[in-house]
């Protein structure tokens, strides 16, 4: 009748208009669907859902978490909201372990290392939907790790990957040789594949060995605990000496290096660049520089330098004498973190809006935790 008629009509206009809410701040949806039951309805409808994610696209940035240098002095576990909404649990906070040591943060969701029942165990989990997977240690004895979760579903654009399946890349030095070795877990096996290492046969790490002997009289492959870059089957991660940077091809089961491009010692950060190719993202004095390595047609890379940015002007400082510096980059999204005495900051990369996000700490790699927020409501409610 006319009543289901004009029902429907605003149904549809609504629809309409709670699709443009933007995802970076969850709060309006939770809102709107706490206004009657016919609008909790279209807000948890699982076609809507669908729909907001397919019109906004990469997954917004929620919050983060840190990941620290040994012997750093750590604060407060925290796992910082960066919207309206309140700060998530912070991982395995629930007593379920102990020592909780975040890794990663990636496609919807939250790596990290932590005791439980007296063996040490990995976790991954989703803060969104509380789904948590534990995995086996992988059998490496470490001195120094970093790591990564992503999606293994053929195919995905990333804007849902909850429930889906997952692997995990572990990077260390080996704390017995001293040698970089890489090894991959996956949620379809799970299992961990066998250790691979970084050794003299790559030329390039050779003469790295060569040159790091010359200038210090020792060299120690010492793996940074800082975010990694994944691009299709390739995981990136550094060394701290001269931030060599190591490939991990997952397919070939191998490691080689790369050389960075020139730079000086300060902070780096790894990052997927728009067109999927590898990012490097570096401080000086208060500038902020950009590289990306391309690829030419002969199959050989070269670094390129592609934005440099003034950060005096618009990043805030106590000190004027302080230099900012980078601590880490959320991609999809076009956002760097920047570390000054006055807090953490984004940059946006597009419109070069800078945000306070957090207060002043000591940061070192940033983990950003994107995901759409959405809504959930059981439907067998209203039967």
């Amino acid at each position: 009748g006319p009543t289901a008629g004009a029902d429907g009509r605003a149904r549809r206009r609504f629809f309409k208009v709670v699709l443009l809410l933007p995802p970076s701040e969850p709060e309006h949806l939770f809102r709107a669907a706490l206004v009657c039951k016919s609008w909790l309805r279209v807000v948890c409808d699982p076609s809507f859902r669908r729909r907001y994610r397919a019109f906004h696209g990469a997954p917004p940035l929620l919050g983060l978490l840190q990941q620290f240098q040994v012997l750093q002095e750590r604060p407060a576990p925290r796992f910082t909201s960066t919207t309206s909404m309140p700060d998530f649990p912070y991982p395995d906070s629930d007593g379920q372990g102990k020592h909780p040591v975040p890794l990663d943060c990636r496609h919807g969701r939250v790596l990290i290392h932590m005791v439980q029942d007296e063996r040490l165990v990995f976790v991954v989990s989703d803060p969104v939907t509380g789904d948590r997977h534990v995995l086996p240690a992988p059998g490496i004895v470490w001195l120094i790790c970093t790591a990564a979760v992503f999606c293994a579903a053929d195919g995905c654009q990333h804007l849902d990957c909850q429930g889906g399946p997952f692997r995990v890349a572990f990077l260390a030095t080996d704390d017995d040789d001293r040698i970089v070795k890489a090894s991959v877990y996956s949620s379809v096996t799970g299992a961990w594949s066998a250790p691979v290492s970084l050794d003299d046969g790559c030329e390039c790490y050779a003469q790295h060995m060569r040159d790091d002997i010359a200038e210090n009289l020792h060299h120690l492959p010492y793996v940074m605990p800082r975010r990694v870059a994944v691009i299709g089957d390739e995981v990136y991660f550094t060394l701290w000496s001269a931030h060599k940077i190591v490939k991990y091809d997952l397919p070939n089961n191998c490691l080689s290096m790369i050389n960075p491009p020139p730079h000086t010692r300060s902070p780096i950060a790894l990052m997927v660049m728009e067109d999927s190719s590898l990012g490097f993202a570096c401080t000086e004095s208060s500038s902020l520089y950009m590289w990306s390595r391309k690829v030419n047609s002969e199959a050989a890379a070269e670094w390129v330098k592609c934005r440099s940015i003034e950060l005096e002007t618009i990043v805030p400082v106590v000190d004027p004498d302080y230099q900012p510096f980078v601590v880490g980059s959320a991609e999809g999204v076009g956002v760097i973190f920047i570390n000054t005495d006055a807090g953490l900051f984004t940059l946006e990369l597009k419109s070069g809006r800078v945000r306070k996000v957090d207060e002043p700490a000591q940061y070192f790699s940033v983990l950003p935790y994107m995901s759409f927020y959405t809504p959930v409501y059981d439907m067998r409610f209203d039967m």
